[in-house]
């Protein structure tokens, strides 16, 4: 059966933003054209009526925590892939601080073959740097290499030991795999909780300084200059980072950066009345922090919006702020927060989509797009609908985020990976 897109607005990064019909058959991208200009046999085809929506190529989010195995109370690759598909996901990249950690070749095959039995999304394992994530003993990257790892991270742990993680980078890139640095100097970070800063002193509460992520930016960066191995940076939120970031690439350093949709959009005022919805880490920080994150990602300092989804269980958060979980869910409300850059205009509708898609394809090394030819991978999206934030509807387990009953503007309508449709809105709306 093939499907028949018309009248959608198609953006393309770098290719096409125009009004066009999109046949899509057997899994690929069979014909783009000027709307209304296709001639096609109506016999079992489904035909979908695209006018006044956007059809972009699938976004990717190269940070999510889908627990499994080990953690399934709080989130499934099942579960995971139905929230990733709802928020207009194609493809994500899966961090490895599962329980057992995603060190083992094992660990990686089972998440491939939870994904391929959940069959919605596609699913990118990131393996762990150091066995266990303790930052002592490097993984057998060769072997994570062939099981299917994409990458090697210990997100949610740094990698303390420098000569460690220039090992690390130098073994990674032997076999084509990608360093995603989590960075954050424990010994400044201490037992902090929130953003070092007054807020943090008038609440009582110990304070994760700005600078216990950028002096590892800054650390890692210079490993990428030392080694020639290019380093990304996973959840940037403090404005030095995004200084050290854009001075090591106006002098050509490898370094590419991500940052999350809370960072762009909330500082550290989130969190007063104790919200440990808004507990993180890194944690929320100050407006000038924010400010530098927006502008960066319009001048293309940060390169890719990531959504560090992390889904804990109520009773992990419904706790004292000091020992709640950090973390919060972010797959169903990335995009839409994503779209507000674009109505405040701070990026065009091209540059978002090139955030949320064509730059995390490009990271993976997959070829991608709205183009004859390439699999049809796609998200369909209305940027004028609006709806409130209604955790009890998420198709992911976790219901912590900050977002909750916030009134939102911008909605995916349909995803499709591979030819088929694994989220539609009106499905969604009748269920």
């Amino acid at each position: 059966m093939s499907i028949l897109i018309k009248g959608a607005r198609v953006i393309d990064p770098g290719h096409l933003d125009d009004i066009c019909d999109v046949l899509v058959a057997n899994g690929r991208i069979e014909a783009v054209q000027p709307a209304d200009t296709m001639q096609v046999s109506q016999d079992d085809m489904t035909v979908i009526d695209g006018r006044k929506q956007w059809l972009t190529p699938g976004l990717i989010d190269l940070h999510v925590h889908f627990r499994e195995p080990g953690q399934e109370y709080k989130e499934t690759i099942l579960t995971g892939s139905q929230a990733a598909a709802a928020g207009g996901f194609t493809a994500v990249c899966t961090m490895p601080n599962t329980d057992p950690v995603n060190d083992d070749p094992a660990v990686t095959g089972l998440i491939l073959e939870k994904a391929r039995q959940a069959g919605l999304v596609r699913i990118y394992p990131v393996a762990a740097i150091s066995k266990g994530l303790k930052g002592e003993q490097l993984c057998e990257y060769g072997e994570l290499k062939s099981a299917g790892a994409i990458g090697v991270s210990d997100d949610g742990k740094p990698v303390i030991n420098s000569r460690l993680m220039r090992r690390a980078m130098e073994y990674a890139s032997g076999f084509g795999l990608r360093v995603i640095s989590h960075c954050e100097e424990l010994n400044l970070a201490a037992a902090g909780s929130m953003h070092e800063g007054p807020r943090a002193t008038r609440m009582g509460l110990p304070g994760i300084p700005s600078a216990a992520e950028s002096t590892m930016v800054m650390r890692d960066i210079e490993l990428s200059r030392l080694t020639g191995v290019p380093v990304h940076i996973a959840h940037v939120s403090a404005k030095e980072s995004v200084e050290a970031i854009r001075a090591a690439k106006s002098q050509g350093v490898a370094v590419t950066a991500e940052t999350a949709p809370h960072y762009f959009t909330l500082t550290d005022e989130a969190v007063e009345g104790y919200n440990t919805n808004a507990k993180m880490n890194p944690p929320l920080r100050e407006e000038a922090d924010r400010y530098a994150i927006r502008q960066a990602l319009a001048q293309g300092v940060i390169d890719i919006i990531a959504t560090d989804h992390a889904p804990h269980a109520i009773l992990e958060k419904q706790v004292e702020f000091d020992r709640a979980a950090n973390g919060i869910v972010g797959l169903e409300t990335a995009l839409s927060l994503g779209l507000k850059l674009v109505r405040e205009q701070l990026l065009s509708a091209e540059v978002l989509i090139e955030r949320m898609a064509a730059a995390p394809a490009k990271f993976l090394g997959i070829e991608y797009g709205i183009r004859t030819g390439l699999p049809a991978d796609l998200t369909l999206i209305d940027p004028d609908r609006n709806f409130t934030v209604q955790t009890g509807a998420f198709k992911s387990k976790g219901r912590n985020t900050p977002f909750g009953g916030m009134e939102l503007t911008g909605k995916t309508m349909m995803t499709m990976v591979d030819g088929k449709i694994v989220y539609s809105e009106k499905s969604d709306n009748k269920s």
